[in-house]
């Protein structure tokens, strides 16, 4: 088995509710929500909201340890229309804007938004990677 894979991406979240009702305002759709967790289907792999009290208490740690880490996660689009499009809807959703969509000197297109718990997210379109009609990588 291939060691190159992510089979479940989990957000540590303050309130369940209101970060369900901001992914689902961007057209996330549930494929499975418990009293505790709520999974989204990503095609292959999840995409899982947690209570953040929780998953400290699973992990060992304190709440405050978690942090919002220093990662990125990223949705690529076609073009820079598709960018501007999901940043909006982002905003309008409840994210904060970290980075306005720009041109970008590596040749693409990109901006940054805080989801509501302060998880960053960039919106892109690299034209060295092609999409195929599913917004999946070609």
């Amino acid at each position: 088995m291939s060691m190159n894979r992510i089979n479940l991406i989990t957000l540590g979240v303050a309130d369940l509710a209101r970060s369900r009702a901001y992914y689902e305002a961007l057209g996330w759709v549930p494929e499975e929500a418990l009293e505790n967790v709520v999974f989204y289907d990503m095609g292959g792999a999840k995409f899982g909201l947690f209570p953040l009290h929780m998953l400290a208490a699973e992990q060992g740690r304190s709440t405050p340890d978690l942090g919002t880490g220093a990662m990125t996660l990223a949705q690529n689009y076609a073009d820079e229309a598709g960018v501007d499009a999901a940043f909006q809807a982002a905003l309008d959703a409840g994210a904060t804007a970290v980075a306005q969509p720009e041109k970008m000197a590596w040749g693409g297109y990109s901006s940054y938004v805080a989801d509501p718990d302060g998880h960053i997210w960039e919106f892109a379109f690299n034209p060295y990677w092609p999409l195929n009609d599913e917004g999946k990588l070609a």
